[in-house]
Order: C-alpha cells, then structure tokens, then sequence
C-alpha cells in the first residue's frame, strides 16, 4: 500500500470532494497541508466556495484543467459515484480519506488503472515521512 500512498503523494494537482470554508471539517486541514507540500488543491463542493484561495467547484467535471488525484472527504455512500466520476475525468488516482470506506469502488478504481487509497489521511501520511 505505500508504494501507491507514495504514488499519489506524488501527483500535484488534487481535486477535493467535500472541501468548503468549513475550518472545522477535517478537508480544510488537510487542504492547507498539501498546499504547504506544494501541492495544487482544487475544492469541489455543491455551493463551488473559494477556498484557501482556490477557485471552487460544483462537481468534478467543471474542472477545466486535468486532476492528478482525487480526494474524497464525503460519505461513503457517496464515494462511488465520486470515484466513477475520478474515472471519466480521467484522473491518475483516487484517494478515500479515514473513514470513507467503499471496497467495490477501490476496485472499479484500480481495474480502470488508476492509483487507488481507502481509509487513510495524506497529512498522516506525510507526517510518517519526515
């Protein structure tokens, strides 16, 4: 798993599912740390908001520029749908943060070829890397 986590880690452009202005949601965290790590962050959320100075928006096929990994905060009944969709885009990976739980859709990930993570945290990650 951690040669995919290292992967991933690598990419920089990442489209975040869920990430709002909400500073108390765990996205905002996590989305200010990949900036740090020089990362690009894209938030992608139903109300589209700015967020870390990042332009926002509704779905991921607004997007108007390719997305390396995509990042999903929401609930794992969501994440399905969020995953095929990081396949049409044609992302490089998909990332499901703790908690967000969906082996079916981690396997539709990896079978498209695409760099797949279910329940862990790249800030986590990155702390275990210094």
């Amino acid at each position: 798993m951690s040669s995919q986590i290292d992967q991933l880690l690598n990419l920089k452009t990442w489209a975040i599912v869920g990430l709002s202005n909400n500073k108390e949601r765990a996205a905002f965290g996590v989305a200010k740390v990949l900036i740090e790590k020089g990362h690009t962050i894209i938030p992608v959320h139903p109300k589209a908001e700015t967020v870390h100075g990042q332009t926002g928006y509704a779905k991921l096929s607004d997007i108007p520029v390719p997305v390396d990994v995509v990042d999903v905060f929401i609930n794992s009944d969501l994440a399905g749908d969020i995953v095929d969709e990081a396949i049409e885009i044609g992302a490089k990976g998909v990332w499901l943060q703790l908690d967000v739980i969906d082996a079916a859709a981690i396997a539709r990930a990896q079978e498209a070829g695409i760099l797949a993570v279910m329940n862990h945290c790249p800030a986590i990650e990155y702390k275990k890397r210094i």
